[in-house]
Formats: structure tokens, C-alpha cells, sequence
């Protein structure tokens, strides 16, 4: 496939579960600024055949190389960054989900929707904005999930598709600081993830990062109940050159583990 026609893909199926991102993405544009995509980000499960092992091949398809690991204990992912083939396009990050740290109960529920999956359909890269390869879980099964892990639950009933897009601070003119950027979404009236403090990282590690609250959307599970779900979000990033004099290209564990609440359910 096209990377340019895959990035305007998952671009189309994030904006449908995500209308602030077209919200934000305009309102910068009306100010002047380029908007350039510093990376995207997925979520998986670590066992079926949407795992991370299986997943990857598609972004090394699209000429992507494997740039380095993350681990976030407390969440309990595993993730790689992925370098893009041009400065030009947004870097990759891949995360999944150690499941062999839930329960038994957690377990038998996520190997129930694995078990669902189309081998076939995993082989194209339109798997990564497929959406939900089971059928939907039971309110019961959301909420055993998400006494675990927030990102099982979310998982299970968004499915596989960009959680978030990152508009790179770089490339702004006026706005050129994460707080800056942020004080003008909530000039919109759109929420700050705050987890952390607003901005995320420091120049002292080489990136700032900031995000939104993820947007909601009605869901319907399985017996008919609907409930109103965190979807997907907006992340901002400004990165910092290293000693050499070379811009900051992977990522900061402790701050991604901070972004990744940014689809929390607000209790």
C-alpha cells in the first residue's frame, strides 16, 4: 500500500471517533500554522494474531525500521518506536498488552475475543484501522477488564485503530511551545489531560509532550446496553536536539505512560 494513502486512512477512521482532532487541526491551520504529524500510535493485545509480532510487518512494508523498546510495568505494556523512511513522516508507536499479567478471569475474557479474529484480515495493513475484529464484550466483561487494566478495557470495545495523532510543536510558528498549544485547545473548550502535569517530559530528556482527554462516543454491547466510552485523542510534541546537535527521534517511558491515560475513564 501507499503510505501516503495509509496515513489518509487511519487520518479518515481517527477523525470519525475523534472530531476534536479536525476541531484542533483547523483552528491551528486558521492561525497560520503547518500542521506536520510527529507520530501515531496503536494498541494491541499480546497473544492472537493481532500481536505486536504480527502487527509490525505492515510498518516494515511501509519502510519503517524498529528504533527502540519500551516497558511500562505498572500498565504492563511492551512497546517499540518505529523510525519513518522520511523526515517527512510521522514515527510509529507500537504497543501491547502482557496479558499473562491479569488474572485468570481478564485472561479467559481476552483470549474469548482473540479467538474471534480473522487470521486473514491481519494480513493487510488495513487491520490497523479496522476496528473491533470480535464482537462486542458485555458490560460485565468492559468492567472486569477495566478493574485490571484501563487499556484492556479499551481495547476490547474500541478496538485496533490510531488512538492518537501528534501534531509536532517544531513546526509551529507562533505556538511554539507545548503550553502554548494547549492553552489555545482550551481556548476551544476541549479538556487537557493533566495526568503528570499538563506538559509531559522536559527539555532536560529532549521532548515535551501534552494531550487532550480523549473525545466519547455512544457504545453498544452485547445485549443491547449502550454506554458512553472514551474514544481516542490528540497529543502534541515538541522535540529538542541531542549533544550532537541531532533532533530527539524515540520517545520518553515516563511521560507515554502519563499520555496513555489520556483515555482513561474520568471517575
Amino acid at each position: 500500500m501507499d503510505i501516503n494513502r495509509f496515513f489518509a486512512r487511519l487520518w479518515d477512521d481517527y477523525t470519525a471517533m475523534t472530531p476534536q482532532a479536525r476541531q484542533i487541526h483547523d483552528a491551528f491551520v486558521a492561525e497560520g500554522e503547518t500542521i506536520v504529524n510527529d507520530h501515531v500510535a496503536f494498541r494491541t493485545f499480546d497473544r492472537g494474531p493481532a500481536s505486536l509480532e504480527a502487527l509490525e510487518p505492515h510498518l516494515l512494508a511501509l519502510g519503517y525500521t524498529r528504533f527502540a523498546p519500551y516497558d511500562f510495568r505498572e500498565k504492563k505494556l511492551r512497546a517499540y518506536g518505529y523510525l519513518p523512511p522520511a523526515d517527512d513522516l510521522p514515527r510509529v508507536f507500537l504497543s501491547e498488552l502482557k496479558c499473562s499479567e491479569l488474572s485468570a478471569e481478564a485472561q479467559a475474557i481476552i483470549d474469548g475475543l482473540v479467538a474471534q479474529i480473522d487470521p486473514a484480515r491481519v494480513a493487510s495493513p488495513e487491520v490497523l484501522w479496522a476496528g473491533r475484529l470480535w464482537a462486542s464484550p458485555s458490560v460485565a466483561q468492559y468492567q472486569a477488564l477495566m478493574n485490571e487494566s484501563e487499556y484492556a478495557a479499551w481495547l476490547a470495545i474500541i478496538g485496533l485503530r490510531a488512538n492518537h495523532f501528534t501534531i509536532s510543536v517544531n513546526h509551529f510558528r507562533r505556538f511554539d511551545s507545548v503550553e502554548k498549544v494547549l492553552a489555545k485547545v482550551e481556548s476551544l473548550g476541549l479538556a487537557i489531560n493533566a495526568s503528570g502535569g499538563r506538559v509531559k517530559g522536559s527539555t532536560e530528556v529532549l521532548l515535551e509532550q501534552g494531550a487532550t482527554r480523549a473525545d466519547r462516543q455512544p457504545f453498544t454491547f452485547a445485549g443491547g446496553q449502550v454506554m458512553e466510552i472514551p474514544t481516542c485523542y490528540y497529543e502534541f510534541a515538541r522535540r529538542y536536539p541531542d549533544a550532537d546537535g541531532h533532533l530527539y527521534q524515540g520517545f520518553v517511558a515516563a511521560s507515554a505512560d502519563k499520555i496513555f491515560e489520556s483515555t482513561h475513564v474520568q471517575r
